[in-house]
């Protein structure tokens, strides 16, 4: 007689059956949700963000799956020699067709805030020279702000607009310009504290419009007090 071997039980258990309660939730609320979900998806919006699993893209806009494109690292950086944020984005603009590119920090980045404490990481530390970049060429903003909180505020701020523009330079964003195509880059800031999202005035939908509408963002932004973690 051959002895049944036991069933093995997931480590993740607890997810997957959290993932059969949602799917049975939806279906019953939508029946036809995962065959609209299905076919082709058709996004207006490439959202790159940071990795935080506190800044989920489409749920703090309030848009159902498929809404939005989606590319996450840390920090919420596009460097030219990312490959990944390059095809991602590459895709979005080429393939699906986007008509926004909106380059989201948050508040609080625990990237960020490593940046200003020089802090030593490992291999992430390599990665996180682009915001350390952004804040050496603010330095003079950033050094002017107290408490640490404000500066780091300051500097997620700083970051998107500033990523907004490395995003504007790249060669998908600028072919899809020069061909007509309808696409417009801009910087938002998220707050965790209440969920709100904080438009930085910084939205450029053409070449000629980029460094206008980089200093007006920056002018706006001096204006206003930098808003804690």
């Amino acid at each position: 007689m051959t002895e049944e071997k036991p069933i093995v039980t997931s480590p993740l258990q607890d997810l997957l059956d959290s993932n059969l309660r949602w799917s049975a939730m939806v279906r019953r609320d939508d029946p036809q949700f995962f065959e609209r979900l299905a076919k082709q998806q058709s996004p207006k919006y490439l959202w790159i963000g940071c990795s935080d699993s506190r800044v989920p893209a489409t749920q703090i806009v309030d848009l159902p799956p498929g809404e939005i494109f989606v590319q996450r690292n840390v920090a919420n950086v596009v460097s030219h020699s990312d490959l990944n944020c390059l095809s991602a984005m590459q895709f979005a603009v080429d393939i699906l067709k986007v008509e926004h590119i909106i380059i989201v920090g948050h508040y609080g980045c625990g990237g960020v805030q490593a940046v200003l404490d020089e802090r030593r990481l490992g291999l992430v530390d390599n990665w996180l020279r682009h915001v350390g970049d952004v804040a050496q060429k603010h330095s003079g903003v950033l050094q002017a702000l107290q408490p640490m909180a404000l500066r780091n505020a300051r500097l997620c701020e700083l970051n998107a607009i500033e990523q907004v523009v490395n995003t504007c330079h790249t060669t998908v964003v600028m072919d899809a310009w020069e061909r007509g195509q309808k696409l417009a880059v801009h910087a938002w800031c998220y707050s965790l504290d209440d969920g709100h999202m904080h438009d930085l005035n910084m939205h450029v939908d053409s070449r000629e419009a980029l460094h206008p509408a980089h200093d007006q963002a920056l002018r706006q932004l001096t204006r206003l007090p930098a808003t804690p973690a």
